[in-house]
């Protein structure tokens, strides 16, 4: 098995998640390309404005940002990112990734 290319500390509902022993875990590769890319649409405030918006043009607008927002990572295959509302408060990101194949990320 070859080194992974892409490691992050996990998070976990917006905390490290720590091991036994107080240490940060970690998380490589395909999870941490989604890691950051669910980290990216929340700092971004999209998340936010999508909770706060109630018609539905104007949130498929803010989905629509969110999926270009998600194109501009290098390390998926463009046009391949699809925003799916599964729920009012559940959004599924799924993408392709060039290296790592099939992602997704819900928020």
């Amino acid at each position: 098995m070859s080194d992974p290319k892409y490691i992050d500390i996990l998070v976990n509902d917006g905390a490290w998640l720590l091991d036994a022993g107080s240490q940060p875990r970690y998380t490589q590769d395909r999870h941490s390309i989604g890691q950051d890319i669910k980290h990216r649409i929340m700092e971004s405030g999209l998340a936010r404005k999508l909770i706060g918006e109630r018609s539905p043009t104007l949130r498929a607008d803010v989905l629509t940002e969110i999926e270009l927002l998600v194109e501009r990572d290098e390390r998926l295959v463009p046009g391949t990112i699809f925003i799916n509302e599964e729920a009012a408060d559940r959004v599924l990101v799924t993408a392709t990734t060039y290296e790592f194949g099939p992602l997704e990320v819900t928020l």
